[in-house]
């Protein structure tokens, strides 16, 4: 006969279980505990939430109806497609933002293309300047691919199983996409609900580890009620969200604080703190990248410097990121990586201008070619495991005779662009670009603002005595 297997919702770590027996045994000596005491030697001093999930499902949800924030998403109207549609998109949008600033996002992005059918028909440069400035961009590239590929299969998934085929669309997503939208019995487990969960069943392991990954959603599929599994879900979110935060979690409003173990244990071992729980596990250091990067501006029929200032009609060159990687398909200024011991002024320029006649075709180190080149500054953007310092210089250039083969290639080209000043303003770039963008304009208005200054003569002084 097989033996009975415990499941998540009975069984009890070993350390758990050692804790008892330590338990009973400081019980007959009556010692006090100590101030050392770790928080995984310590076993539950209530019942665990899984003994009473009804009492929870129904506390929760209760303060979920009473306390909820007004969120564009939670009003989507229209039909069970149009809800999952919204869900979606906000919750690709809220991975790694702010709900603060997701919000004007959101609308911005509904009020253009409102069903998946018309972000269907978008392009990835339209989707792009839409995502400029939420990070991630990847995460914009599938929504696009992924609203093709539901439209091309006619429906819309209905399932959590279903709408992990989709592009882009993992267990999570699936997961609010179909409890929320279609109502279906299934778990959602984000930072939010690992937070909610660890405190609950004081969980201490290493909650980047698979099997810890693995309990959490266990867990959270015994705990969804059955009636309202989109409701509920979203209750665990908003709890981890509000309530249940990182450093200062509000136990004494906590609707579910009578289930929670690291409660519990926190008042009865002082060492012991509520923010104790999830393990807070060191994030791996950011590998440190360097990059020269060349505002390049092609001005059209000047001589010399003095004259760039009348540079309404000059054109400014970007280039296309390959297709996978950091910033896939992104555009960007001119930016060529160099090794840390070569970051000085002569190497960073030597390796942009072997990069600009590659693009080009073009010898940026003839003297009348360009009109200026000034280092403008550094700036350091931080991606989530790369620190990138990039230099950044304003190289305007006079082509004269060159420009025409040049815009004839760059319109050949789909890696190579050239836009006029009011162009750069509207597109959809990425934070970084953007900051070299503005930085790169700010020193030019610096040196137009001297320029001019040093054009205004100077009042003579009369030389008439006074009588």
């Amino acid at each position: 006969m097989a033996k009975n297997r415990k499941t998540p919702e009975n069984r009890r770590p070993i350390a758990a279980r050692k804790s008892q027996a330590r338990r009973c045994k400081a019980a007959a000596t009556a010692e006090p505990a100590s101030s050392t005491t770790d928080i995984e030697d310590l076993a539950p001093a209530v019942p665990g939430p899984a003994a009473a999930p009804a009492a929870l499902r129904a506390q929760l949800l209760r303060w979920y109806d009473a306390h909820r924030r007004d969120l564009p998403w939670r009003r989507a109207s229209g039909g069970e497609e149009d809800r999952a549609y919204a869900v979606w998109v906000s919750e690709v949008m809220l991975q790694q933002t702010r709900v603060p600033v997701v919000v004007g996002y959101y609308d911005r992005w509904m009020t253009r293309w409102p069903t998946v059918r018309s972000l269907a028909a978008a392009t990835q440069e339209e989707v792009n300047e839409m995502w400029a400035g939420l990070g991630y961009y990847r995460r914009a590239r599938f929504l696009l691919e992924g609203a093709k590929q539901i439209v091309e299969k006619g429906e819309f998934p209905r399932t959590a199983s279903a709408l992990r085929d989709v592009r882009g669309i993992g267990d999570y997503t699936a997961g609010a996409i179909a409890s929320i939208a279609f109502n279906e019995v299934v778990p959602v487990v984000d930072g939010n609900v690992v937070r909610v969960l660890s405190r609950l069943y004081a969980i201490a392991d290493n909650p980047k580890e698979s099997s810890t990954v693995k309990r959490f959603w266990e867990l959270a599929g015994q705990l969804v009620d059955p009636s309202r599994p989109g409701d509920f879900n979203q209750a665990m979110m908003e709890l981890g969200a509000t309530l249940c935060s990182k450093t200062k979690p509000g136990c004494s409003e906590c609707p579910v604080s009578s289930h929670c173990q690291a409660l519990a244990l926190s008042r009865d071992n002082p060492p012991v703190q509520v923010t104790d729980y999830p393990r807070v596990v060191p994030k791996a250091k950011p590998r440190s990248d360097f990059a020269a990067v060349s505002v390049v501006q092609i001005a059209q029929g000047l001589k010399q410097e003095d004259d760039y200032k009348k540079d309404k009609d000059d054109l400014f060159l970007l280039i296309r990121r390959p297709e996978e990687g950091l910033l896939a398909g992104l555009w960007e200024f001119p930016l060529v990586l160099v090794d840390e011991e070569k970051t000085d002024l002569i190497n960073r320029r030597k390796e942009m201008d072997k990069y600009l006649k590659k693009l080009l075709k073009i010898d940026v180190g003839q003297k009348p070619t360009v009109i200026l080149r000034e280092d403008v500054g550094e700036y350091v953007h931080v991606f989530s495991h790369i620190r990138l310092t990039m230099y950044v210089e304003l190289l305007i250039l006079n082509l004269k005779d060159e420009v025409g083969p040049v815009c004839s290639m760059v319109h050949g080209s789909e890696k190579l662009k050239l836009v006029n000043e009011n162009s750069v303003e509207s597109m959809g770039l990425t934070s970084g670009i953007r900051k070299v963008y503005n930085m790169a304009k700010a020193f030019k208005l610096r040196r137009l603002s001297v320029y001019e200054n040093d054009q205004v003569p100077t009042r003579k002084r009369s030389r008439r005595v006074k009588q």
